[in-house]
């Protein structure tokens, strides 16, 4: 449902979300890049917000459902002039390689994939990085305080609507029936932005 809301939004997506990029994801998408080398996949690339943080000797290749959204990283890529292989792929059967990368990274990727398109998706993941690669997620979830949910349940339709994204996936209770190991989870940027590193065993 995402890519066909992305079709009509793709052109704004980055005005829309500008006062979130700069305050709040801004800061934290180099921690998604630190410590990694050789080649990693952006898994639902988007309009290409990370590229700016892609590390200089790691090789990345962006993947997304939405050819508008493409479109759009792939002119922040020329304008950055930086050299990222760009694929119209579907996260869930990407058609990539087995173990043909070194790690993962997956910006406010699991907000929008529907329940059932949870573990699909991290088993693909889990397939095509290499033994002892890292998945490194990036999610929102509601927030404990009550004042907080309370604001971001009145933000969750129109989440829904521009986004296609929602607040409650809980990616993480998928991670084990994929294969995959936990090793790292915190928050980010207050509680309700979290990160997720997920590890395929070696």
């Amino acid at each position: 449902m995402a890519h066909r809301i992305y079709r009509s939004t793709a052109r704004f997506y980055d005005l829309l979300d500008l006062p979130f990029e700069s305050r709040r994801y801004a800061p934290i998408r180099p921690q998604m890049f630190a410590g990694l080398s050789g080649r990693a996949l952006d898994a639902g690339v988007g309009t290409g917000r990370n590229m700016p943080y892609y590390p200089p000797d790691v090789r990345v290749t962006g993947i997304d459902l939405s050819p508008a959204m493409l479109a759009r990283a792939g002119a922040r890529r020329d304008r950055l002039a930086i050299d990222v292989e760009l694929l119209e792929r579907d996260v869930c059967d990407s058609g990539l390689p087995d173990s043909h990368f070194d790690a993962a990274v997956a910006t406010f990727l699991f907000c929008v994939l529907d329940d059932s398109l949870q573990l699909p998706a991290l088993k693909e993941l889990a397939r095509i990085v290499k033994p002892g690669g890292e998945i490194r997620m990036l999610e929102y979830e509601y927030s404990k305080n009550p004042r907080k949910r309370f604001v971001m349940r009145l933000w969750a339709p129109w989440v829904r609507l521009v986004y296609g994204a929602t607040f409650e996936r809980h990616t993480e209770q998928y991670v084990p029936q994929a294969g995959l190991e936990i090793i790292e989870e915190r928050h980010l940027y207050q509680d309700i932005i979290k990160l997720i590193v997920a590890r395929k065993p070696a």
